[in-house]
């Protein structure tokens, strides 16, 4: 299967150009954030503030990373668990974020989101956080310090390794997935 290169940040046009199951390398800005951060952006929302970054266009990455050790920008980076961030990721896509990347299946709140809002969820493979930080390039605390791994960073990243599983279309890569296997195991 063809490899899809795509930076950041994203337009309509590279979201519709997805499809469920497709492999993607990301180059560009990833900013990280988790449960926490995420209801502080949200809070944020309501309140008519302004975030600590622009989310238009750009992907969020769920991940705490590990302290990065001596000559690493970062260390190991893998994906947590997304359906954490479900309450707060519709609003967030409303605001103009593009993209998320995880571990797991998201809500159908979410889901319908993502075709409303024209967005889309990656996963990345979880228990390869120390190969997945070999794509990080620069990485720099932006907000919320106080939450220790979990503060919002700016990543930069090249030929970040992520699998569409949901898309605009609807689709579930999961879902696709198991009906697959179900259907091979009755032949």
């Amino acid at each position: 299967m063809a490899i899809i290169n795509i930076s950041t940040p994203l337009t309509d046009d590279d979201i519709i150009s997805l499809r469920a199951g497709d492999n993607i390398k990301i180059s560009g800005t990833l900013y990280t954030a988790r449960d926490a951060a995420h209801k502080r952006l949200v809070d944020l929302i309501k309140k008519g503030k302004d975030l600590p970054m622009d989310i238009k266009g750009q992907i969020i990455y769920y991940v705490g990373p590990a302290p990065e050790k001596p000559g690493q920008v970062i260390g190991s980076a893998g994906p947590t668990t997304s359906y954490r961030m479900d309450p707060y990721a519709p609003i967030l896509m409303e605001h103009g974020l593009k993209g998320m990347i995880g571990k797991g299946s998201r809500s159908m709140d979410v889901r319908d989101a993502m075709v409303k809002y024209k967005a889309v969820y990656f996963a990345a493979i979880g228990g390869a956080g120390a190969l997945l930080a070999k794509c990080v390039k620069e990485s720099e605390i932006i907000a919320y310090e106080d939450l220790g791994p979990e503060a919002i960073r700016k990543l930069t990243v090249e030929a970040f390794p992520v699998t569409v599983v949901n898309d605009i279309y609807g689709n579930d890569l999961y879902e696709e997935g198991i009906k697959k296997y179900n259907i091979e195991q009755i032949n």
